[in-house]
């Protein structure tokens, strides 16, 4: 079974929806059979490599809205980023640009080191308030997982993974995808947005079982997700 994942990593409930994905596969008892791939995709491509002010007034000013409700949204994250043992810290955090982030994920991939990867720049981003645009903090990043830091230096110098990154958001685009995190199994569901545990599982045991065109599995919710606009809801 194959499961690509379009995620970003500035995205809440990429992570959420990470981490329950992830307690719903290490119960499946075919998990040994499930290959996973994770594919680029930016919520903001314009998103400065260096941010001005807070987070709180960064989104404010990029939705349309105040710091102070910025701040009442942010706290919902929070509280749900909690149920799943995420510490989100959106008093330190960095809305800054994710292209060169995933550049370097692409990069780790022949490694087999994509999804620790993954985790060490969602958690990077979300908890640990580092700005994941800056190329130093990504090699030192790399290095703390194991790669070469002069070797991701030298990815990250260049353009290299560049056309990878932009060619995977725009098989997003083909597929219908609006709004991230979604999970397409085997080419045959898609699920949109951070559902629940028990969705995850429900939804492995019937691709295994069965062989349907992709369509987004009734009963999902698509609230929790994030779409192109940069608006994440529940």
């Amino acid at each position: 079974m194959k499961i690509e994942i379009w995620s970003d990593f500035a995205c809440p409930f990429c992570y959420i929806g990470k981490k329950r994905f992830e307690q719903a596969l290490n119960e499946f008892k075919h998990k040994d059979q499930v290959e996973v791939i994770y594919k680029a995709y930016q919520l903001n491509p314009n998103a400065p490599k260096v941010m001005e002010g807070t987070a709180y007034e960064s989104f404010a000013k990029g939705h349309g809205t105040t710091p102070e409700l910025a701040k009442q949204k942010f706290e919902m994250f929070t509280q749900n980023a909690k149920t799943v043992g995420l510490d989100y810290r959106y008093d330190i955090i960095q809305m800054t640009n994710t292209f060169d982030a995933h550049r370097l994920a692409k990069w780790s991939n022949q490694f087999g080191k994509e999804d620790t990867l993954t985790n060490r720049l969602m958690k990077a981003y979300f908890t640990d308030g580092l700005n994941i645009a800056d190329l130093k903090t990504l090699e030192d990043l790399a290095q703390e997982i194991g790669l070469d830091k002069n070797e991701a230096h030298t990815v990250l110098s260049s353009d290299q993974y560049k056309d990878q990154v932009i060619a995977e958001q725009q098989e997003s685009r083909q597929l219908g995808v609006q709004g991230v995190p979604f999970f397409v199994l085997n080419r045959k569901y898609g699920i949109s947005g951070a559902q629940q545990k028990e969705y995850f599982t429900q939804a492995l045991n019937q691709i295994w079982q069965e062989e349907k065109p992709l369509n987004t599995l009734d009963g999902a919710s698509e609230d929790a997700s994030c779409d192109d606009h940069g608006e994440c809801g529940f």
